[in-house]
């Protein structure tokens, strides 16, 4: 495991070198908010970091209901009891292994690593929309890598955590954009259409860094996010 320190935000990063992926640590006064869980086998490592840090983990919050994003939840519940947990209304579904469409939203297949019914067993303690607040972090819906994904901006210094609507492993894309080097955030991703308008919504918060499921953590990301939206 790799971890990188950017003022408020940690990134620890499981396989760096093979298929790298991301969960962040975002420190607060209160302790450390943890976005997104990993892999399965990540729980151990992610409990480790927070020890060395000497901060606990107050609360888990997760972008979208992949697996390689929800992957240790069930783990970090059970070691972390009181650590509340959030995800968006929509991808709570998800989480539940259903993956029915909603009669407003496009008749695409939901793809990706998705848990099975009755296979993760943490029930969350708070459902997300649009403009909610978690500590310092802004919630802002971005659909389109799933239904319910969601990226999340702290206030305080306009740095972005944005799961897979993003990718910059193998080259700066938004989701769904294929890239040849690590096609696997394209493969997953639910509905093109609706990963543009999120990356174009994400643009406009004009993060000062951009921190993404896949890749390494990207300083004055705007140029890069306007280049891969131009494409």
């Amino acid at each position: 495991m790799r971890i990188i320190h950017d003022e408020f935000l940690y990134q620890l990063t499981f396989l760096p070198k093979i298929f790298p992926v991301n969960c962040y640590f975002v420190r607060e006064d209160d302790g450390l908010t943890l976005l997104d869980t990993a892999l399965p086998y990540s729980a151990e490592g992610i409990v480790t970091a927070a020890k060395t840090l000497n901060i606990p983990i107050v609360r888990i919050v997760l972008t979208h209901a992949h697996g390689d994003h929800i992957g240790a939840l069930d783990t970090l519940k059970k070691e972390l009891p009181n650590a509340s947990v959030s995800i968006s209304c929509r991808d709570a579904r998800l989480l539940r292994g259903d993956r029915t469409l909603d009669a407003d939203e496009p008749n695409s297949p939901i793809r990706g690593g998705l848990p099975k019914p009755n296979t993760i067993q943490t029930t969350p303690d708070h459902l997300l929309k649009d403009g909610d607040r978690i500590g310092s972090l802004l919630a802002i819906s971005t659909p389109g890598h799933t239904p319910g994904s969601m990226s999340f901006i702290d206030t305080r210094n306009q740095s972005l955590i944005a799961g897979d609507a993003f990718q910059t492993r193998g080259g700066f894309a938004v989701a769904g954009q294929f890239r040849p080097l690590f096609p696997f955030p394209a493969m997953a991703t639910w509905n093109k259409e609706a990963a543009m308008h999120s990356a174009r919504r994400i643009r406009e918060f004009r993060p000062t860094l951009l921190a993404v499921g896949h890749g390494v953590m990207v300083k004055n990301p705007i140029e890069f996010m306007d280049r891969a939206i131009e494409r």
